[in-house]
Parts: structure tokens; sequence; C-alpha cells
């Protein structure tokens, strides 16, 4: 007699957890199948049912990684308030998110920059860049709010690469020369 199959809504949801946990401890060459199955405690079958290949896998997992920076942009009063000084509140939200919890900011950097090596990732990457830059465009012109995007993800990326700290008054006074051209 065939083994009747447990519903379970939330199986797809914590195949994606499993494989961010994955990610975040073992890298992304770490990643297989078989791990993120054993990481959520699901048959092996049910990570190949939701996601055909790990490109979709990790197409899932980045849109929900992605959600930390836009997140915390979204629902600050810096994009909300016209009068606030834009580059001030971009370096405190810049300095909250990575001096936060440092392996979320890790993993967030290594899904978005896998997108060099595996294309299916790009417009994943892509949209989260447009998202950030759509946001940041009710302050600013969109040319000015993607070099914006561009020097900000350099500082993120410089902090992460290396052992420096985040330097909010350097990021301040940065923003500040980038969006007074603008």
């Amino acid at each position: 007699m065939p083994r009747r199959r447990r519903y379970d809504p939330e199986r797809r949801q914590r195949v994606i957890d499993a494989a961010i946990r994955v990610v975040g401890r073992d890298g992304i060459a770490g990643l297989s199948h078989r791990t993120v199955a054993a990481e959520a405690d699901v048959p092996l079958g049910s990570t190949t049912y939701h996601f055909a290949s790990l490109d979709e896998l990790l197409i899932a997992a980045l849109r929900q990684t992605n959600e930390g920076f836009a997140e915390l942009l979204r629902t600050s009063d810096v994009l909300a308030d016209p009068d606030a000084d834009l580059a001030v509140g971009l370096a405190r939200l810049m300095g909250e998110w990575l001096g936060g919890e440092r392996t979320g900011v890790e993993l967030e950097y290594e899904l978005y920059l896998a997108a060099l090596r595996r294309p299916a990732l790009r417009p994943v990457a892509a949209e989260w860049t447009d998202g950030v830059i759509e946001a940041l465009s009710r302050r600013t012109d969109p040319v000015t709010a993607r070099a914006v995007m561009a020097l900000m993800d350099g500082i993120c990326v410089q902090v992460l690469l290396t052992d420096i700290s985040y330097d909010e008054t350097f990021a301040r006074e940065m923003l500040a020369r980038v969006l007074v051209r603008g």
C-alpha cells in the first residue's frame, strides 16, 4: 500500500529557510538538494519537487534574503521626510544594517554576488537593485539614485571583505557629495 503524502503547506518555506542556513554556514559550494533536505528535515524528493534545480532554490533564497536592507529602507522615515538630510539618514541605515546580525548581511551579499557566476540569479539581483533605486528616486533623480546605490554597495562590500569597521561619518560625507551633485 503506497504511503499517503502528508499535507505540509509550510514545507516549501522550510526548504528555502534551510537553504539559507546551509549557504550561511557552508557557502554556496555547500548547497545541494541533499544538504538542504537534511537541514530542513524533509525527504530529498521534497526539495526537488519544489525546486527542480539548485538555481531555482537559490533564486528563492536570494529573493527572501534581499528583504534585509530593502525592508529597513522601506520602514524607515529616511525617504518619507523631504526635509530630512538623506545622506545622514542613509549612512545611519547602513550602520544599522551592517551593525546587525553579520551572518545575514554576509549571506545577502554572498547570494547577490553569486549572480556573477550564475546567470539565472541576475534578474533577481537586478530586481533588488532596481527596487532600492526606485525607493531612492522618491528623494532624488534616478541617475543620482543609481550612483547612491553603487556607493552604498561599495562601502558595504569593503566593510564585509576587509577588517575595517563601518565608518558612518565617511559614508555620510561621501553620500552627501554624490547627492549634492544630483
